[in-house]
């Protein structure tokens, strides 16, 4: 039995998909990825895989490798909405390599995954610019990638986008729960924003109809400047203050806190038998975590399930290296204070979160 095609039969460029706009992305994109290179990254884009030369590893004693996978979430829908795409890659880096710093890891190389409707070439250009610049501000090497279009499954101007990262780390270097005392310090380090957790409840609160409806061009007097501008202020990346900081100083664990926020996160790194007690006293959150508060009334305690309310990373270590703590984060960049303490609780159950205080002006 014969199928029509119609006139000129069934091409998969009629149905959707375009390898002369994919390859056209992928010469765009070289000029970032090429910027984004370590010196043991082997050949370039192009091949079926990235390569890594693992040379040094033979130099460490026990090397440890860690891994981390994540995705941006639904904050690409605002990039998506604002035709804006080159911050989108901060956002992928800083859920990758920050995840993997918290052990005392050094990134050494990441890949991404773009699945978009269309290629458009100089969005997916765009989009990869973005990541090759946070790969750079990490210090690891964007060593390769994934471009797919899928037409009917995305819409024409959809896309998401995912990764994954490798580190290093000494065995004898590795951070965490197993160093915790009671009597260490949790040093807050400042969030950029909203960095990429809990967009969902931001946009029901405040773009859905059920909820303000606003526009994202709304200018908003206590952000300084328009909501979508807000919204898309990209992931501070810590991984080169936080893995100095590793190095420098007797850090005992770090946490990264994305989704859960920060009580939740912290507790992925206390042992059995201590209590963390957070300060909020200690800091003022900027100016769209009450926004979201007083806009959605949300409950406390359900925002600080959600976001991270001004706090992008945690670490733990002795009184007497706070000072110095502090003075290398600010030497970063990195603004940054003793918002709690770590103390006994009781013996034998899992190490928990108490945050007491109110944020000053909450």
């Amino acid at each position: 039995m014969t199928h029509p095609s119609g006139p000129s039969g069934a091409t998969y460029e009629a149905a959707g998909v375009s390898i002369d706009a994919g390859d056209k992305a992928v010469e765009l994109m070289k000029v970032w990825v090429d910027k984004a290179r370590r010196p043991e990254m082997l050949g370039g884009i192009g091949g079926f895989a990235g390569l890594f030369d693992a040379t040094r590893l033979k130099e460490m004693h026990q090397p440890v490798l860690a891994t981390s996978a994540d995705g941006v979430g639904t904050k690409v829908a605002i990039a998506q909405a604002l035709d804006v795409h080159h911050t989108i890659g901060f956002d992928l880096v800083g859920m990758l390599v920050d995840d993997l710093v918290v052990c005392g890891a050094e990134p050494l190389f990441l890949t991404d995954y773009i699945a978009t409707g269309r290629v458009v070439p100089e969005r997916i250009a765009s989009i990869v610019q973005g990541i090759a610049e946070a790969c750079v501000q990490a210090g690891c090497a964007l060593i390769g990638g994934e471009t797919a279009e899928h037409p009917g499954l995305l819409g024409p101007d959809e896309y998401d986008v995912a990764g994954s990262t490798t580190g290093v780390v000494e065995a004898g270097d590795l951070l965490g729960a197993g160093r915790v005392e009671p009597g260490d310090v949790v040093v807050a380090m400042a969030s950029s924003g909203l960095h990429s957790n809990g967009y969902s409840l931001v946009r029901h609160v405040l773009l859905s109809d059920a909820g303000a409806g606003w526009s994202l061009d709304r200018d908003v007097d206590e952000l300084g400047r328009t909501l979508g501008e807000e919204l898309l202020e990209p992931t501070r990346v810590y991984a080169k203050a936080c893995l100095d900081l590793a190095r420098r100083t007797p850090t005992h664990a770090m946490s990264h806190v994305t989704g859960g926020g920060l009580a939740a996160n912290l507790e992925r790194v206390l042992p059995e038998g201590v209590v963390a007690t957070i300060d909020r006293g200690t800091w003022v959150p900027q100016p769209v975590f009450d926004l979201v508060r007083r806009v959605g009334e949300v409950d406390q305690p359900d925002l600080e399930r959600t976001l991270n309310c001004g706090v992008g990373m945690v670490a733990l270590l002795p009184p007497d290296a706070v000072d110095e703590a502090l003075s290398l984060l600010d030497g970063h960049g990195v603004r940054a204070w003793a918002c709690g303490e770590v103390g006994t609780g009781d013996p034998g159950s899992p190490g928990t979160v108490t945050l007491r205080g109110q944020h000053p002006g909450w």
